[in-house]
């Protein structure tokens, strides 16, 4: 008898979309959706009485505010905008690089209107999607060509499929990699029908084991960055020059998978040595491939630079039209390329500018957003301190770069519980748990998000308190 009464207290559909907290989403949404909302919660509701977990009557006000709240995170986008303040500036699982505002205004320029993708307007006639990027890409690299696909796993496929498939490709075994996404370099070997001919052992790798497993279905010779990873203490490894020269004498071409792709040297700025992609290409090496969405600061794209016989039997390739770009990649990149032939590029591509940035002007950011978070008095200890931020995507790895941190210890809430709420939010605030204290890192914050970490920092404080 307890549970029928639990069960009629349930309120019917039609009672609920009555409820004046409902009639905004009934005017914009269609009917429809919110019905099976509504429904869903009810449901729900019903499971709850039948297994037990629920032993009172039900307000009608409570199912109202259950089923508004079903409404709101339903339409509440799950794909949202992020403001990064974990210090790491290529974070894969927030998107990679940050796009210059030239290349977003290129964005809202040609997706909202038609383009001439593959149509050359000099002649009237088609034209090809890769020509808008390629001419940069050469000038920038002193590649004699270029193809873009649709991410570096994919050129690396297509690369190894068109000039090497069902014959021998040797490559270090130190360099058989496997980063994000479970991209495995032997896989993906195996994958584009080339063969996989392991050299070397993990730390040490000499050019005499190049050359003693060459035959005569040798195919290619291929070095790759090992990314996410560094082998240090008792190594060796063969320089570039060295293999290429290699390669030239018994007539193989080389192929370097660079992965982050820099065409900058950052050394000036703090960061290790690595060879830019320009670097390779000129040591003699045939084909670089390397990605669009890491440190060349543009949107996720496979790019592949090198000798134009190679290129040119790529872009037949079968393979080409199912990893090709879309509009949206060809006008965010072409914009990107070209901000690197302006004087000030460092600071126009934010991943650049995020990267060489010096660690006073980070401070100052830093100290605006302190201030802030004082003067609002909220109950929680607060301190501006020295940081370490990170570059990402693979690139550099176990290096840090200086920054400086605002320090959160929440009087009346745990910091799990701080992180998760403004983590929610719309749009969300990432940072990071160190030593019982929530860190914001301000290397990744940019200048105009500044107020909004200070206002959702704000609400969850205060409101906990309340």
């Amino acid at each position: 008898m307890a549970l029928e009464k639990l069960l009629r207290s349930i309120p019917k559909v039609d009672e609920i979309l009555k409820a004046p907290e409902l009639q905004d989403h009934l005017n914009r949404y269609q009917r429809e959706i919110i019905t099976r909302k509504v429904r869903e919660v009810l449901d729900e509701l019903r499971s709850e009485i039948v297994s037990g977990q629920r032993q009172k009557p039900l307000e009608f006000q409570e199912v109202v505010n259950l089923a508004q709240r079903k409404i709101e995170s339903f339409f509440l986008p799950p794909y949202r905008r992020v403001v990064n303040g974990t210090g790491v500036v290529l974070h894969t699982n927030l998107g990679r690089a940050l796009l210059a505002p030239e290349a977003v205004e290129a964005l809202r320029k040609v997706s909202g209107s038609y383009g001439n993708l593959e149509l050359d307007l000099k002649t009237g006639k088609r034209g090809s999607r890769y020509d808008h990027v390629v001419e940069y890409l050469c000038e920038l690299t002193g590649a004699e060509d270029a193809l873009v696909v649709n991410n570096n796993a994919s050129a690396v496929i297509l690369a190894l499929s068109s000039m090497a498939s069902g014959k021998e490709v040797i490559v270090s075994r130190g360099q058989l990699v496997e980063i994000g996404g479970a991209f495995r370099i032997p896989e993906i070997m195996e994958r584009s029908g080339a063969i996989l001919k392991e050299v070397g052992t993990t730390n040490k790798t000499r050019l005499d084991d190049y050359r003693a497993a060459i035959n005569d279905n040798t195919g290619l010779l291929l070095g790759v960055h090992t990314s996410n990873y560094r082998i240090i203490g008792f190594t060796q490894s063969v320089e570039i020059a060295d293999l290429v020269q290699l390669g030239r004498d018994k007539g193989i071409p080389v192929m370097w998978d660079l992965g982050s792709g820099s065409l900058v040297d950052l050394t000036p700025y703090g960061l290790p040595n690595e060879p830019t992609v320009q670097e390779v290409l000129a040591a003699g090496v045939d084909v670089v491939t390397f990605s669009g969405d890491k440190l060349l600061g543009g949107p996720q794209a496979g790019i592949i630079a090198g000798k134009k016989e190679f290129i040119s039997r790529m872009k037949k390739h079968p393979l080409t039209r199912a990893i090709r770009i879309d509009k949206m990649t060809v006008a965010a990149l072409q914009a990107t390329l070209m901000l690197y032939f302006e004087r000030d590029f460092l600071t126009k591509i934010p991943v650049l500018r995020m990267l060489t940035e010096p660690p006073e002007k980070i401070k100052k950011r830093a100290q605006k957003l302190y201030r802030k978070l004082i003067r609002a008095k909220l109950p929680a200890e607060i301190s501006l301190d020295k940081g370490k931020s990170e570059v990402g995507g693979g690139a550099f790895p176990g290096t840090y770069l200086s920054s400086y941190v605002i320090k959160i210890n929440p009087h009346h809430l745990s910091v799990e519980k701080l992180a998760k709420a403004v983590r929610e939010e719309n749009p969300a605030l990432l940072g990071r748990i160190e030593d019982d204290k929530f860190i914001i890192d301000l290397r990744t914050v940019q200048e105009e998000e500044i107020d909004y970490c200070q206002k959702l920092l704000e609400k969850h404080l205060v409101g906990d308190r309340k």
